[in-house]
């Protein structure tokens, strides 16, 4: 497909499921609600499950392609062949490693695990973004797929967001979720000094990429865990 048609479908996809996850007013369609909400259309949780699921999909295979090209354009430059330990910000964030230990964990807390992930990658992703504009070897094209990532992670914490209240309204899981998922007491980006965690554009995609995989298959796992009947 040529370059700028991939670009058009793109930005049309972006739209669509940003549409799609959090209601966003379309001609002929009313607004998707966490539940019966006047004027709103609540479809059914295994639905609600699936989108933000075929979301986080494409996030992880976008990040997985700026990851390659990155390494394509600037890892024989910069002597990254072979680097084990990658600066990870989100390296204080307690995730369950495996299948088996996120099967095991609470609701709630798994629930809690994936949206602290989507918040604490939304200013690293914008930067990263913004260094990727002045580069002037990494494609014009690529650098769009930066931005629409930074969007799309964005879209994808809003529709997670509508789950949740689902789910506490269903009571599958508890209200004590409320009011816990603010930037300000989700985001670990700071040092023990204070200071700004440094990483470099490398690292970030490596990063972002192990921890995109980490929302899809949590994602998967909490479904599977509350609508068992529904393709699991």
């Amino acid at each position: 497909m040529p370059r700028n048609n991939m670009k058009q479908a793109s930005v049309l996809l972006l739209v669509l499921v940003s549409v799609e996850l959090h209601g966003g007013g379309t001609v002929g369609a009313v607004p998707i609600c966490s539940y019966g909400q006047t004027g709103c259309h609540v479809i059914p949780l295994a639905d609600l499950f699936d989108r933000v699921i075929q979301h986080s999909s494409r996030i992880h295979g976008i990040s997985s392609d700026l990851h390659s090209e990155y390494e394509q354009y600037f890892v024989p430059n910069k002597n990254h062949i072979g680097r084990i330990h990658h600066n990870c910000h989100t390296s204080t964030i307690q995730t369950p490693n495996g299948k088996q230990k996120a099967q095991k964990l609470a609701r709630e807390e798994l629930t809690e695990v994936i949206l602290k992930l989507l918040v604490a990658w939304r200013d690293p992703l914008w930067r990263f973004h913004q260094n990727m504009v002045h580069q002037e070897d990494f494609n014009h094209f690529s650098s769009n797929k930066s931005l629409e990532m930074s969007n799309m992670v964005l879209d994808l914490r809003k529709g997670v967001e509508k789950v949740a209240d689902r789910l506490q309204y269903l009571g599958e899981i508890s209200n004590s979720l409320s009011g816990r998922f603010s930037p300000d007491a989700l985001v670990p980006l700071t040092d023990s000094s204070g200071e700004p965690r440094a990483m470099s554009d490398h690292d970030l995609l490596y990063c972002f990429r192990r921890d995109s995989d980490k929302v899809q298959n949590y994602l998967k796992i909490l479904k599977c865990r509350i609508v068992p009947e529904n393709g699991c």
